[in-house]
């Protein structure tokens, strides 16, 4: 039995000998299902043919595309509206929808296998059972939070009554994805099977009698004596909701209005009648869809997408890349190997001077997927398989195979041509040799190339596993089937890769450095440290200068700031008396001092309960560098100084072509160095801002503090002109 639909249509009706109808829902055209606001009509009359059918006696819900049940709903009806009233009525018509799929008097089960997330699993929140497979990608969540936005087809309000107010709310303000067996552990799904007996556990369910509509919102999930106190009662309600509150502004800063909003939806739902929750819940979906915050997430997913489906030089097909080696087993060496196994699936060699260099190596990714083991989120057999991709070696064996070697040792330019040669000789007259260095010029490295056609930069930033980033940097003799192979395989990595011009400090530490130059000097006029960090972190950047440099490693600030200089100008030099913090021996994190204290040694846990919170200043660096902390700027004028640095620089980034576009510059400076993702980037930020604002502070503080503030020609030709970056 099929639908009368037109051929277009994307649900389809396909009944079985046991009276069991599968709802295949199978968007044309797509490579993964999104719900559509068109869809309304069709949804609406395959629910009239199921209700009109006495024979059928259950419904499987289940996806025509394999291995993916739905990725959530299409974000362009969103853009597409003009008005409040219209999301309003918009997310009003998917509760309308999901409402009369749940009040079937028939049993509705989802059979869920692969991405069920957003709408996705509004929709299986709506079935009265939900069964999914046990495959890797399977994973449910709603990350709606992630674009300024909350679930506005019902999920505020299902998903509390089935997994508990504290993991509802976890799951929204942090759009977390549960996989299989967590799902199963929270309630929210009812079984967990293998693919191959998906369908077939999902019509049991239909027919055993465990499901309907009078069982829909229950749980057979464990419930705790905590929860129970907490969440049965309006006293610990009240304590669960205003923790979450304070939880929330402590980590957005004010900056995000949706998980106060989720949080508003949840309680009303919990607190108040059925209908007044998917009232506020729909509202307050309209009201974020008009947010400037869910506008610039919005813009970046849909960035991001597109640069998914660019290649490096268009029309310029990669050749696959099926082996890699490494050299160096550093930090970076062993992230650079752990991504390349475990996310792009390619077999990684690394190749250290000892043998001491590849242990550390290959302890940084037995680390990483231990835990993932510990957490059940891994079998052992899959860590084992994954861990036997990573081999190592002291010498070049094994080198003659590999497609690309990526080199990830000192910054020195000498030693980096040492690998170039040697790789050339060791490798097959196709290997890529990709180069990690964040300073040096490609073009350099690749000075006494015999085949500088091969030769690129690929820079990671660390950590290696958790930056999403990559710049691509060809120098003027690299190969466009090289640039195109390795944007391609940095995206198998998992990586968003942009590419720029081989210029000192690429793009991304080339725009940091203006900025942490300037908080540096805010410093050593008298600005605390602490002030400094929270001031940017209260503009929108996950760490403050302080916090990054302490981070990056003081010595490695040092490092890149005098090629910057040398290359760029004047106004890329360092402050002198940060001399003073190597001579002293702080190199940040790692050496245990830096602008902030961290202590190595181990400490009980009465201690730490007793120690106060969070970290300490280091205050003797104020003797070291003769400064008088005073603190006489207000935060947003410490904010704005630094910040409109990096807005000078991208400016002129654009301007000579080191980034292709105001997309990837924006992309490079939130993936990069995590510029406020609400503003959109820096040239979003310009844009909202207005070149003629920014040119005008720029010359006020230029007068004030001197050259290093004059606006970029770019800019000030904007400015003249008044135009901006996005039309």
């Amino acid at each position: 039995m099929t639908d009368n639909n037109t051929v277009e249509s994307a649900f389809t009706l396909v009944k079985q000998e046991n009276g069991v109808v599968h709802l295949v829902m199978d968007v044309v055209g797509e490579t993964m299902n999104t719900l559509k606001a068109e869809f309304a009509e069709q949804v609406a009359e395959v629910l009239a043919e199921i209700k009109a059918d006495k024979t059928i006696t259950g419904v499987v819900i289940c996806s025509g595309k394999k291995g993916s049940f739905v990725a959530g709903a299409d974000i362009n009806m969103i853009d597409s509206c003009e008005s409040q009233e219209e999301v309003v009525a918009l997310s009003r018509q998917g509760q309308m929808i999901f409402s009369q799929l749940e009040q079937l008097e028939i049993p509705v089960v989802a059979a869920i296998d692969g991405p069920c997330l957003g709408g996705g699993l509004e929709l299986a929140l709506a079935c009265h059972g939900r069964v999914c497979s046990d495959n890797p990608k399977t994973a449910l969540g709603l990350p709606e939070v992630q674009l300024g936005l909350l679930p506005g087809s019902g999920g505020t309000q299902r998903l509390p009554k089935l997994v508990g107010i504290q993991k509802a709310l976890d799951m929204m303000l942090t759009g977390k994805q549960l996989r299989a067996k967590q799902a199963l552990k929270a309630g929210l799904v009812n079984d967990v099977v293998p693919s191959s007996v998906l369908l077939e556990t999902a019509e049991k369910l239909a027919l055993s009698g465990k499901v309907s509509k009078k069982t829909q919102g229950s749980s057979a999930r464990k419930v705790s004596l905590v929860d129970k106190l907490l969440e049965n009662n309006g006293v610990g309600r009240n304590i669960v909701f205003k923790q979450a509150t304070k939880s929330v502004l402590s980590k957005t800063k004010g900056n995000y209005p949706a998980p106060i909003k989720i949080i508003d939806c949840i309680r009303t739902g919990v607190e108040s009648s059925n209908a007044q929750g998917y009232q506020v819940e729909a509202d307050h979906f309209g009201e974020l869809a008009m947010t400037s915050v869910s506008a610039q997430l919005r813009q970046l997913f849909f960035a991001t997408t597109d640069m998914k489906k660019e290649q490096g030089v268009a029309d310029v097909m990669p050749d696959k890349i099926s082996n890699a080696g490494v050299l160096g087993g550093g930090l970076m060496g062993g992230g650079i190997a752990f991504v390349t196994a475990t996310k792009a699936n390619v077999p990684a060699r690394i190749k250290d001077i000892n043998h001491n260099g590849i242990s550390h190596a290959l302890k940084y990714s037995y680390d990483l997927l231990n835990k993932k083991v510990k957490r059940r989120f891994m079998l052992k057999s899959e860590m084992q398989k994954q861990l036997a991709m990573i081999t190592g070696t002291v010498d070049y064996k094994g080198f003659k195979n590999l497609d690309i070697v990526i080199e990830a040792v000192f910054e020195d330019l000498s030693l980096k041509q040492k690998m170039v040669t040697d790789v050339e000789e060791n490798a097959k007259e196709s290997t890529i040799f990709a180069s990690n260095t964040s300073s040096l010029p490609i073009g350099k490295i690749a000075a006494k190339a015999s085949r500088p056609e091969n030769v690129i930069g690929l820079h990671y930033f660390s950590p290696v596993d958790k930056m999403p980033l990559a710049e691509i940097i060809p120098h003027e003799g690299t190969s466009d089937k090289t640039i195109s192979s390795t944007v391609a395989f940095a995206k198998k990595q998992g990586k968003t890769p942009i590419v720029v011009k081989d210029k000192a400090g690429f793009y991304v530490n080339r725009i940091l450095a203006p900025y942490m130059n300037e908080a540096a000097i805010l410093l050593l006029s008298g600005e605390p440290i602490d002030k400094l960090d929270k001031a940017l972190v209260s503009f929108g950047f996950p760490v403050g200068p302080m916090q990054l440099l302490d981070e990056v490693g003081i010595d490695v600030g040092a490092k890149i700031g005098p090629i910057l200089q040398a290359d760029l100008g004047d106004r890329f030099s360092p402050p002198d008396a940060f001399g003073k913090l190597l001579e002293d021996g702080r190199l940040g994190k790692k050496s245990g001092k830096g602008f902030y204290t961290y202590s190595t040694a181990k400490v009980s846990p009465l201690k730490k309960l007793l120690k106060k919170s969070g970290k300490q200043v280091d205050e003797s660096i104020y003797t070291l560098l003769n400064i008088t902390p005073s603190g006489k700027l207000d935060s947003e004028e410490v904010a704005k100084r630094c910040t409109y640095m990096m807005l000078n620089e991208a400016a002129r980034c654009l301007d000579e072509g080191i980034v292709r576009n105001a997309r990837d510059g924006d992309i490079g400076a939130i993936f990069g160095i995590g510029f406020p993702p609400f503003l959109g980037g820096p040239f979003r930020y310009i844009d909202s801002l207005g070149a003629q604002h920014i040119v005008s502070q720029l010359n006020q503080w230029t007068k004030e503090q001197g050259e290093r503030f004059a606006p970029c020609e770019a800019l000030i030709a904007m400015a003249e002109k008044g135009e901006k970056y996005y039309s």
